[in-house]
């Protein structure tokens, strides 16, 4: 089995020559040097590159296509004659395509990385990044490129916001495969999304402000009756500022009313970072009132927020219930928000507004800051309860006693005088 065939390289000429046993190398005249040597299984081969009497490896087949390695042929001969002595067996890492293939499946792997981070990539990858840039070369990537095939069209269709996130995770993915040798430089490498684009991102305009909660309160103290799981969540949520994904997966046995503390494993936030939040004398309240209804109810489980197979509620199940209580008007984000702006206004220091959201802290906090400041926190989330007393949130708990003195000249006195009158107050207000 010594015998060379010269034929016109496409997949299946390979694959056709493949049955035949007598054939050993294929070359094509069209590319001179250019050899594909069959493995003894057949279904494989190795790409070569004759110089002289010299056969040096270049990559495999099927892992590198007819096309893409013909594509990278003046790359590879360019590398040669920099140094003759360069191994150059490729991972079959030549396409964009491929590069995203394989970050697809490394971050698919990665344990320290969320479901929903991994969904939100996969998306990502499926939607737009490949079906825009698969069959680009990885060596032929240049701003001019990218602007061409992805960002100008992708302006047109999605938000700059997740264009700036699929800019970001494509970024990754050259960074990582360049790092691990996958593929020959990084042509991204000093790349900026402010090249592409001087438009600002602005923030997503807020669908509740402080002077709507009011309302809000309304609507949840004959909900926390007749859907106590669907209240409870919201009011979780307004309360301490939590994430949806961080609130439905609550547990009872991190819900400690002696310690007054609610625990939140690092595995169930985004930041992968635990997070501990005081229980104000209202939440503990408002935690013993919600328990006894769920056991009048039959569920003795682990979970706050079970569904009806007694696990936590899922990500749409969760969404469905702000579906259900917004109705179109705000959503579960909204509550985050306006809980951090009306901290702002409440005098509550910026910092521990920060902690209290579990926000990221910046590199020069992280250094110099070793402390949880839980005072500070229960301080803060103790100002905020009782501000959102006064607009209904006492009649929700069912805690009586008044626990706290408000100030006359802080924002919540202006709400609690206009709580009195609450159709007139909120019916001025614009909803949208």
């Amino acid at each position: 089995m010594n015998s060379t065939r010269a034929v016109k390289l496409t997949e299946a000429e390979i694959r056709r020559h493949g049955a035949d046993r007598s054939v050993r190398d294929l070359r094509d005249p069209r590319h001179p040097g250019l050899y594909l040597r069959f493995w003894s299984s057949r279904d494989r081969g190795t790409w070569h590159l004759v110089r002289g009497k010299r056969w040096v490896p270049i990559a495999r087949w099927p892992d590198l296509s007819v096309a893409a390695v013909v594509a990278e042929l003046p790359a590879i001969r360019q590398r040669l004659l920099r140094d003759p002595a360069t191994a150059l067996v490729a991972s079959g890492m030549v396409t964009v395509g491929q590069l995203l293939d394989w970050y697809g499946d490394r971050m698919s792997r990665d344990r320290s990385l969320s479901a929903k981070r991994k969904a939100g990539a996969r998306s990502a990858i499926a939607q737009h990044l490949k079906p825009r840039l698969e069959s680009l070369t990885v060596a032929r990537i240049t701003a001019d490129s990218l602007d061409k095939h992805l960002m100008w069209p992708c302006q047109a269709e999605v938000s700059l916001s997740y264009l700036r996130q699929m800019f970001a995770l494509l970024l990754t993915a050259f960074r990582q495969a360049s790092k691990l040798g996958m593929i020959d430089g990084n042509p991204m490498a000093g790349m900026r999304f402010s090249d592409f684009t001087k438009a600002r991102i602005l923030p997503k305009a807020a669908h509740l402000r402080d002077v709507q909660l009011p309302e809000l309160m309304q609507q949840l103290a004959p909900a926390f009756a007749m859907t106590p799981g669907d209240a409870m969540l919201a009011l979780m949520m307004l309360s301490h500022g939590t994430r949806i994904g961080e609130t439905r997966l609550a547990r009872w046995a991190d819900v400690s009313l002696a310690a007054a503390e609610w625990f939140i494993p690092a595995v169930h936030t985004k930041t992968r970072i635990e997070h501990r939040l005081p229980l104000t004398a209202q939440l503990k309240a408002l935690l013993t009132r919600y328990r006894a209804i769920q056991q009048a109810q039959g569920y003795d489980g682990a979970y706050l927020f079970p569904n009806r197979r007694s696990e936590p509620l899922t990500e749409t199940q969760a969404s469905a219930v702000f579906t259900r209580l917004g109705q179109g008007a705000w959503t579960s984000h909204d509550l985050r928000k306006v809980s951090r702006t009306t901290w702002t206004d409440l005098g509550i220091d910026g910092h521990i507004g920060e902690m209290l959201l579990n926000h990221t802290l910046g590199k020069i906090a992280s250094t110099y800051i070793h402390t949880q400041a839980m005072q500070q926190r229960r301080a803060a989330l103790e100002k905020w309860h009782a501000w959102l007393d006064q607009i209904g949130f006492a009649t929700i708990h069912g805690l009586t006693e008044a626990l706290f003195e408000i100030p006359q000249n802080s924002l919540q006195a202006t709400i609690g005088e206009a709580s009195g009158h609450l159709t007139e107050f909120v019916t001025s207000e614009d909803s949208k």
